[in-house]
């Protein structure tokens, strides 16, 4: 089991990449998200941020157990989860109006600079959940950036095509 919770916390060995884990751990969810979103719309993306979570949550019980460091920095489910909602207005967008996913990529790139931007500033609630020094801590401040990050989307593009008329 310890293995297989490994595999899971480092996303099968990204988490050992250096320099950056957790951005090379954002990087990972990108090519993951387009796939989940070609392959089941944005259906298929929400449960797919619920099972990243929930596989997430319990790699990292198991990997933090009996250790000091609450947030070994290889452990970067953390970091998918989080990066995957903060794709999720696009998915959404994307699968509603019967767009290719790949149409938003000004977004992708949005969503993919905001969330590591909040995650590594720990403004407001990313930093409350992250002083939690617990399992659903490790995983509750990257889903608070993401969502942060997800907003920050959905406004920019307001902007963009709504207030700018592009």
């Amino acid at each position: 089991m310890k293995r297989l919770a490994e595999l899971i916390a480092t996303v099968c060995g990204v988490g050992y990449l250096r320099p950056a884990p957790g951005t090379w751990g954002s990087l990972v969810a990108l090519p993951l998200g387009w796939l989940v979103h070609v392959v089941g719309g944005f259906p298929l993306f929400l449960l797919a941020i619920v099972a990243t979570f929930f596989k997430g949550l319990w790699a990292t019980r198991l990997m933090t157990r009996d250790s000091d460091d609450h947030d070994p920095s290889e452990i970067v489910i953390d970091e998918v989860a989080g990066q995957l909602i903060a794709l999720a207005p696009l998915s959404y967008s994307a699968w509603s109006m019967g767009l290719e996913i790949t149409d938003l990529w000004p977004g992708w790139i949005a969503a993919f600079l905001l969330f590591r931007l909040f995650d590594i500033s720990k403004p407001w609630l990313v930093g409350w959940a992250d002083r939690r020094g617990d399992p659903l801590g490790v995983m509750l401040d990257d889903v608070i950036a993401g969502v942060f990050a997800a907003l920050s989307v959905m406004l920019l593009a307001g902007l963009w095509h709504g207030v700018m008329g592009w």
